[in-house]
Order: C-alpha cells, then structure tokens, then sequence
C-alpha cells in the first residue's frame, strides 16, 4: 500500500501552471452561479407591468438596464416570494405605477469607469500576453530578449554523444593524429610534468561530408569529455555585440566544464578574412571574430579546454586564426581511398540485412570520389529499394541502382521521347562507349542506358574506374575528352546533324583542356607555365572567379591552344568513328532494343560486331 502511494506521489504535477487558475476560476464561476445563488425568474417588461398593476410585486431595484425584485407567487394555495430580473424599458410611467400601488423601489447607479477599464485595458492586455507567450513558446527560449547574449552551444554529455573511433572509419591518418589530443584530455598530467602545452586549436579541413564533425564527437567521446558544439553562423546576429557576448559566453561555459571540447562547425562563417568586406572593414562579423581571437589567446589550454573547428574553405580564414597559439595544428580528413570506402560501407551496413553475396569491396570499387556522407546516403537507398521491391535482404541489384540513381539521377521511365530522339540518344551514348572502349587509357564501361535520369539526361554511359587515381598523364586527358567528344561526333556521323544533348560532353571537355594550358602546363606552345592565380577553393568545385594577371595577347594564345587541344580530340575521334560505322549503328540498334547494356553484355555484343564486320580491335574495356 505504501509503494502505491509513493507512485501516485511521483506522477502528481509539481507546480501549478497558469491552466491549473483557469479550470478553478470556472469550477468558483459555476459554483457561484448554481449553488450560491436561489432561482431567478426571467420575466418579460410587459409581465411586470401586469404583475405590478395585480399587486404581486413587492419590491424592486431599478437600474440603468434591469429591473430586479421580489414578486408574490400562489402555487397549489400557498403563497410565496420569487425573485424576478426583467430587462428595462425607457417608460416614464413606471416611477407612477409603482407608486400608485405602494410597492417599495430604489435605484442603482452603474458607474461605467470599470467596464471602460476593463474592456479597454485589461482584455487587450491579457489578449497581447497570450499572443506573447505562444510566440515565444514557438520560437524557444532562445529567442527572449534576454537571451541574446547567451551562448547557443549545444552541451553533449558522455552519455548523449555515444560517438567513438569505431563509429568513424576510412580516415586514419586524421584518427592518428588526434591521439594525442585524447592523450591530453585523459591524462594531462604526462604533459605537465614535462611542461609540455598542448594545441590550443585543431583545425579540420576536408571535403563536405568527409565526416568532421563526427570526428571531433568522436575525440571527445573516446575522451570522456563534455562537447559543445555550435556553427559559426549562430554567433552573428543583426544586434551589434550578439556575436562578442555569445563567445564570451561559450567560453565561461567550457571553462566551467573543464576538460571539454569546443567544437565550431563551418568556421569560415566566422572566420573569414578581415577587410574582405567590401562596405566597410568594421562589422559585426569582424567583432565577433576579433572576440574569438582574445578568448583563445586568454585561456590557458592546461586546464583542458581544446577548440576544435572545421572547414572546407581553409583559404577564406583570416590568417590571425591560423597562427600558433590558436587553430596552430590542421588535420586534413580527405576523401576516402577504395580500402577506407569499404570501412566506411562496413560500418554503415551493420544495422542493414545484407544477403550472403554482398560484396562491399566491389561496391566500394563503384563509387569513386565517394565520400563518407555519400556512402551513408548509398546505403539507406539500397535499403529503401530492397523494402520497396518486398525483399527480405538488400542486394548488389539493390546497390547498383542506388548507386546510378546518385550519380545520374532519379530514373524518369514515363518520360516519353519520339522515335528519331531515341535514335539519337542510342547513337550519342554508343558512341561515348565505343570510342571508351578503343582508347588506351580509360576505365571500363560499366552499363550503358538510354533512360532519362535527373534533369536533363536523356541517357548515360558509367565507367567503372579500376582503381583509385591521383596523377593523371597527358594521354589519358586526352582521352577522357575523347570519351566526351563520342557522343557528339557519332550524331554527325549518322545522321549528318547535331542535336543540343552533348551540351554537359562539351563543358567537361573544354574544363579539362582548360586545365592542361592554363594550370598544368600540357601546352607546348604555352609551355612551363602556369596562369591560374588567386585563391581558389581547394574542396569546392566552384569559387570566387581568379584575377586574370596576363595580356589580352596571352589570353587569345590560350584560347586558341585550348581550341586547339579540343579539334584534335574531335578529328581523332572523327576518323574512329567513322571506321567503326557498322558497329556504332550495332551497338545502337541493340541499345533500342534493350534500352540498358551491362559491362559484361557490352563486352560480348563488341566481340560479335568486330567478327561480324571482319575488325580485330581489342574490347578489354568493357567489363
């Protein structure tokens, strides 16, 4: 009995909240109404003037909207008092008539100073307040005026980070290099006693989703450490001094819960060089920053608080940061090799029911460029597949389709093209694979389609690179621009025309010779020099355009040695082409018919058209 009662102790409510005054104002409003009051008989102006002129009233109080009183009532011969209420009606009779029978009345004057108080005050205040409680309720208590100046740092306990080195695969060498950070956190007196000072700052630079800020969870989780974690765009507010107080603010904070970790996601929101503004030098962002700068030259980094931050624009942070004494050690989480794709494909797929014959290993040969995110993203699509299709497991159908659907796009089935655009397609991409297929130096075909995926692409051609690729030579350029140049030289060809679908062919082949004159010196009338300057985005495709720091006269050579490199490509893969006729017309007669032509289907329908048009060509690029 007693455990029983302690129970219904725990759920009872601890506090009273402003529902809590509503329901009792109603339950005292109902009582007074019900209970503390006799019945009241509602009678019309007219009853009252014949109960007054019957003599059955027998007293009343008037005032300047009712008429209140007692009325004598015979009910079953007994005789008693009632009382009445009747709206009043503007009669200057009335005073006479009750006179006239002797009936006791008095007036009551209503001062109209409460209602005008209480209508014209009071309810719209209590109207503003509710507004203002469920728009700050909305918003959270972040959003209060008072609360601006705090730090918005989300604070993970031990137990809600969860995160270690086992959750974090494919990046190694940025594991080995934050050991000694969770040496420090773990035992920092190893350090002291040989007056040793640990980095105040660690700076992670990569790619986005190459998994820093799981990595730094993952520090302070192998540590056993607090960690706040806060983007840099959350410091800067449209109130001058937001920024500053907030930094201040984190700071007493980690300083409080020494050991921990500060952790500042996308550091370049707040970061970036000074003077980089071009309307003015003196702006709320530069304060905040200016902040960061003094709090991490004014702690003392023994006590255990180390700042961490991440970026995938290291050249855009303001040089101050990246002296020593602040973010002085910077850790590169770069994309992942084909080995640390399959770690990555091993620890996403541990939750996922995978069939026997799954093999990661060739999954991750797939997808190269892939980083950690895209390999997370790669396998939750194969198992949303698998689930779709009923299946009991995911397996490499599954895992093939997910990974065309994130390198082409979405398939587009019930997009209906006419007879000569299907020609055309069939024709583009067989051309892209044939001209693959007889040049020395590119990846194999993995499978040919003339499906629509994502936005534009009527049809796509995917290679299957054998292994991971950090140099590149002249000769295999040259024919990756070859490959792109397939498919718009096939179409003129065959049909004597050319179509606007080798638009995406012709930027990648002009990018790439763009690159041999301008950056890596493959042109030898240009020769041993290079005219890309300015900060570029070291992991971003795009960026701010270079200044150009040559002549008009330099700047018409490399355009005609970039024409140059591409109308070599075009008549080299002109002149394949057009030996080739009978097999370009093959292959895309088969593409109609099947609309998709595996690797190894590829291979064997290559083979059969050199035999059948008496060609000896090699076909090892297909596979």
């Amino acid at each position: 009995m007693f455990k029983d009662f302690k129970k219904l102790q725990v759920k009872m409510p601890k506090k009273f909240s402003i529902w809590h005054i509503i329901i009792a104002f109603g339950f005292f409003i109902l009582l007074q109404m019900y209970l503390m009051n006799p019945g009241v008989r509602d009678i019309t102006y007219s009853e009252f003037k014949k109960l007054v002129k019957e003599g059955n009233v027998l007293e009343c109080h008037i005032t300047n909207t009712i008429i209140r009183g007692k009325l004598r009532e015979i009910e079953r011969g007994t005789t008693k008092n009632a009382i009445f209420i009747a709206a009043r009606v503007d009669d200057p009779d009335l005073v006479k008539d009750l006179e006239s029978m002797g009936i006791k009345y008095a007036g009551h004057y209503e001062s109209p100073w409460f209602k005008t108080f209480f209508f014209s005050w009071v309810i719209p205040l209590l109207i503003l307040f509710v507004i203002w409680r469920l728009v700050f309720k909305r918003f959270g208590p972040a959003s209060s005026i008072m609360t601006f100046g705090k730090s918005r740092g989300r604070l993970y306990a031990q137990e809600d980070l969860n995160v270690t080195f086992d959750d974090v695969a494919g990046i190694d060498e940025a594991k080995e290099e934050l050991q000694e950070i969770i040496e420090f956190l773990k035992t920092p007196e190893k350090f002291r006693a040989l007056g040793g000072k640990i980095p105040k700052g660690v700076l992670l630079v990569g790619a986005p989703g190459t998994g820093k800020t799981l990595l730094a969870k993952a520090v302070a989780g192998e540590a056993g450490v607090p960690f706040f974690n806060m983007s840099g765009s959350e410091f800067v507010e449209m109130f001058v001094g937001v920024g500053a107080a907030r930094v201040r603010d984190l700071f007493n904070q980690a300083d409080q819960k020494a050991p921990c970790i500060i952790f500042i996601d996308e550091l370049d929101a707040l970061g970036k060089a000074r003077g980089a503004n071009p309307m003015g030098g003196h702006d709320e962002r530069e304060q905040t920053l200016n902040q960061l700068l003094v709090e991490m030259d004014g702690f003392d980094s023994n006590k255990g608080v180390i700042i961490m931050g991440s970026t995938n624009r290291p050249e855009m942070l303001d040089s101050a940061l990246l002296r020593p004494g602040r973010f002085d050690r910077q850790v590169v989480v770069d994309r992942p090799d084909l080995l640390g794709r399959e770690a990555i494909l091993k620890v996403h797929a541990k939750e996922v029911k995978l069939e026997k014959e799954i093999n990661l290993h060739s999954i991750a040969a797939m997808t190269p460029g892939f980083v950690g995110a895209d390999l997370a993203n790669l396998v939750n699509e194969a198992a949303l597949l698998a689930a779709r299709r009923n299946k009991k497991a995911v397996g490499m159908p599954e895992f093939e389709e997910a990974i065309d659907r994130i390198m082409a796009g979405l398939e587009k089935k019930k997009r209906l093209m006419n007879k000569k655009e299907k020609e055309i397609v069939a024709h583009h991409e067989s051309g892209h694979a044939l001209v693959a297929c007889s040049v020395p130096h590119a990846d194999p075909i993995r499978k040919i389609s003339m499906i629509p995926r994502g936005i534009g692409a009527l049809g796509y051609t995917l290679q299957k690179p054998t292994e991971d690729r950090y140099l590149m030579t002249r000769s295999e350029l040259m024919d990756r621009i070859a490959i792109l140049l397939g498919g718009r030289v096939a179409e003129e060809i065959i049909f004597d025309e050319i179509s606007t679908g080798a638009q995406n062919d012709l930027e990648k082949a002009t990018e790439i010779a763009k690159l041999m004159v301008k950056e890596y010196g493959m042109s030898d009338k240009m020769g041993l020099v290079t005219f890309e300057q300015g900060d570029r985005p070291l992991f971003l495709s795009g960026g701010f355009a270079s200044s150009k720091e040559y002549s008009e006269e330099t700047a018409r050579e490399i355009d005609l040695e970039i024409k140059k490199i591409i109308d070599e490509s075009f008549h080299r893969v002109k002149a394949l082409l057009t030996e080739k006729k009978e097999i370009l017309s093959g292959m895309a007669k088969t593409l109609m018919e099947k609309e998709v032509i595996e690797g190894e289907e590829l291979k064997k329908l290559l083979e059969e058209l050199h035999k059948a048009n008496g060609k000896n060509v090699s076909v090892a690029q297909a596979s």
